[in-house]
């Protein structure tokens, strides 16, 4: 067997700190010398860690993308790397970060510094998933066979991502982190609108150039870890909470009560710390938000998992190349390929299983994407329940519906099959709306949400496409 060794790197913009991680993936040719090439990684090992930077900024509405170039190109140094000698990666931004003015500006500089990247300016959403599955929320649920919520508490925002059976069935964000509050000698800099109306309606008074009072900022951070409860569904909702969600963000159904919870972000570090050094270690309220949601008996209701990250869940690892390659029984469009960069949402099995339920979930998934300005989309499913012509029907009609929002678009919709039905489905398809060159269907494919994917100009007399899958990896 061929082995390979590549080397990642993921990059994280966030709300507070910039980090970097440099990975080393081992891969191999798995399929025999007859068979069509299909390359597995084997392994996965972290080899650098940088250090943890605050973001530069120039104001409170543009990152300073020098500054930010700089440290990225020091800890390139420090690790002994060359852009060059890095095959594939994530450049992320997250949190209050991704909000500022020339975001999208320096994630496309330093993308085109550090190598040809997934790049994507993480919403809320997005950014829940890759820190729940950076603390291992995913793997934990798949394991325990239960639901287990991720908290992924920053310096802006709180991002929660749902996992059950190893799929992801919820996001939503709150506009509560560590950083909402700012204390520079002893004295309030800054208060967040939202923390100063939270702040009201519990009865605290917080005022920007007043002492920073240890006893207040508790109540206050207890006030909102009693809301993160409420997003959970460990408490009941009051009547402020709605207005606490970040633009965009919606409450989760009441019906989904986590079993276990695991906590990501740089305030987890200090949940299960009960000494610390000083009140506000890094002049803000991070710390007094870990005790609060330690204190919390509110979590007692659902056991505590650990997460096998914190403050770099989001970027651990980032960046494999998983390379397949889908033929015999696909259906595209040549004029459509090469297409590279799509996202990919992975549709749960069992919704799979319930065809008159599906449209809603599939809709439910792409929503979460079309949040974030991504256009053409790759939807994954089994394929596994659809055994007969009928069911094959039923199978696409309900996928269209569901994709409607990414059909009736000028963008192209990917449809990956683990089963080999590609082929058949693009039949049905075109035997319903007309031959489209903007919807490809390919199978022999296992993705995951979260994942992007590559197809190339085909190969082998038109048989066959060559895939690449881009996994954010993280560790497990």
């Amino acid at each position: 067997m061929a082995t390979e060794i590549i080397h990642s790197v993921g990059i994280d913009v966030g709300t507070s700190t910039t980090k970097l991680v440099f990975s080393e993936l081992t891969i191999e040719n798995l399929a025999s010398s007859l068979s069509v090439p299909r390359l597995q990684i084997v392994k996965k090992s972290t080899v650098y860690r940088s250090d943890i930077y605050p973001t530069p900024l120039l104001d409170p509405r543009t990152v300073d993308g020098e500054a930010l170039r700089t440290i990225i190109a020091a800890e390139y140094r420090k690790a002994g790397m060359h852009p060059e000698d890095i095959r594939t990666g994530a450049v992320i931004i997250t949190g209050e970060t991704a909000r500022t003015d020339n975001a999208e500006e320096v994630l496309n500089a330093l993308s085109t510094f550090a190598g040809d990247f997934v790049v994507a300016t993480a919403g809320p959403d997005l950014e829940a998933i890759m820190a729940g599955r950076g603390a291992g929320a995913d793997q934990l649920s798949l394991h325990l066979h239960t639901t287990v919520a991720n908290v992924d508490v920053g310096g802006g925002t709180s991002n929660i991502a749902l996992f059950h059976d190893g799929d992801l069935v919820g996001t939503t964000c709150l506009d509560l982190g560590g950083r909402l509050v700012r204390i520079d000698q002893g004295r309030i800099v800054h208060v967040h609108p939202v923390l100063q109306r939270l702040a009201t309606e519990i009865g605290l008074r917080i005022t920007v150039g007043e002492t920073a009072d240890p006893t207040t900022l508790l109540a206050l951070t207890r006030g909102m870890v009693r809301h993160l409860a409420q997003a959970l569904n460990l408490v009941v909702r009051d009547h402020l909470h709605e207005s606490l969600y970040t633009g965009g963000c919606s409450p989760m159904p009441t019906s989904q009560i986590p079993a276990f919870t695991t906590f990501s972000g740089g305030v987890a570090d200090y949940v299960d710390l009960s000494e610390v050094q000083g009140v506000f270690p890094h002049g803000d309220i991070g710390a007094l938000l870990g005790r609060a949601i330690r204190e919390d008996t509110a979590f007692d209701l659902a056991s505590r998992g650990t997460a096998t990250e914190t403050i770099r869940a989001t970027v651990v690892g980032a960046g494999t190349h998983t390379t397949e390659v889908s033929g015999s029984t696909i259906d595209y469009h040549a004029e459509s390929l090469p297409i590279r960069n799509l996202p990919i949402v992975k549709v749960p099995v069992t919704a799979e299983q319930d065809l008159d339920s599906l449209p809603g979930v599939i809709a439910g998934l792409v929503e979460i994407y079309q949040k974030s300005d991504v256009g053409s989309l790759a939807i994954a499913l089994t394929g596994n329940w659809a055994r007969g012509f009928t069911q094959v029907v039923d199978l696409t009609q309900a996928i269209l519906r569901g994709a409607k929002a990414v059909v009736d678009s000028p963008h192209v919709l990917v449809l990956l099959f683990e089963r080999d039905i590609a082929k058949v489905i693009g039949q049905t398809i075109a035997m319903n709306r007309g031959k489209r060159k903007d919807i490809i269907c390919i199978d022999g494919i296992q993705t995951t949400t979260g994942d992007y994917i590559d197809i190339g100009s085909p190969v082998g007399d038109g048989q066959a496409v060559p895939v690449v899958v881009k996994t954010l990896v993280f560790n497990s």
